[in-house]
């Protein structure tokens, strides 16, 4: 009986875990409105989230670039179609690489400062003392950060991808000697804007929809103790990186069945 009983409290916890997700995700995405009407607010959070990651998303889209082109070139050579490493790099990182990255190291430098902010804040007893001022905090802190890191997130995957294919080029043309023609003519002949491109964009939008939230609400329901707070940033990174590689295979499968 205490094993059934127990059961039964963890899936009523899930469901109930599960509604207060749901019902914030929801607040948060009727307040797009209101949110941008204060853009000031969102304009901080982008830079805090964006700039201050800048540097990771580039030196890590380089080296990622830069093993791509190696491996690949390897690879295509045994098939002679070495001047296909262009294509290769592109379309490995415009497709999958770039935005999934991206995403994992978004949740690692960006969830994770999301998290502890609002932790500390929950545990200094901000929030609590901004319901007593009748502000709502969920539309005057969460909400801001929230849409900042939907808007965030596309461009530095775009930026992943830019710095991948110079780093891809850099190995390929300048160092294994492919000719730079065939490098830059494969690419723009085989990479489809609308198919590629876009697939591209569309997973970084719906991982940067679900970093954030990960992160927000971890902090927002965080334990107002220091341990609390630790292990909220630790679920953050975990819980955003298993839904960030659950969604890439279902959206991938989603996007080459149409």
């Amino acid at each position: 009986m205490n094993f059934i009983a127990n059961i039964g409290f963890a899936v009523r916890s899930f469901l109930a875990d599960l509604g207060h997700g749901a019902a914030l995700f929801v607040r948060l995405m009727r307040l797009f409105g209101v949110t941008m009407r204060r853009f000031g607010l969102v304009r901080d959070q982008i830079h805090f989230l964006g700039n201050y990651s800048l540097a990771i998303i580039a030196v890590s889209g380089l080296f990622v670039g830069f093993v791509l082109s190696l491996q690949g070139y390897y690879t295509l050579q045994r098939y002679g179609s070495s001047e296909a490493l262009g294509l290769l790099v592109a379309l490995s990182l415009v497709r999958e690489l770039g935005p999934v990255v991206s995403a994992l190291l978004f949740a690692g430098r960006a969830g994770t400062s999301l998290t502890a902010e609002i932790g500390l804040m929950k545990a200094g007893e901000q929030l609590s003392a901004m319901d007593l001022m009748a502000v709502d905090p969920v539309q005057r802190i969460l909400a801001p950060r929230f849409w900042a890191g939907v808007i965030t997130m596309p461009l530095l995957a775009a930026v992943f991808s830019a710095v991948g294919i110079i780093g891809g080029w850099m190995v390929g043309v300048l160092m294994i000697g492919v000719d730079a023609g065939a490098f830059w003519s494969q690419m723009q002949g085989g990479v489809d804007v609308w198919k590629d491109v876009g697939n591209g964009v569309v997973k970084s939008i719906v991982f940067g929809v679900t970093v954030t939230f990960v992160a927000l609400l971890q902090g927002y329901d965080a334990q107002p103790t220091p341990e609390g707070v630790s292990r909220a940033t630790t679920r953050t990174v975990v819980v955003a990186s298993l839904a960030v590689l659950a969604l890439d295979f279902v959206l991938t499968a989603m996007m080459f069945s149409i």
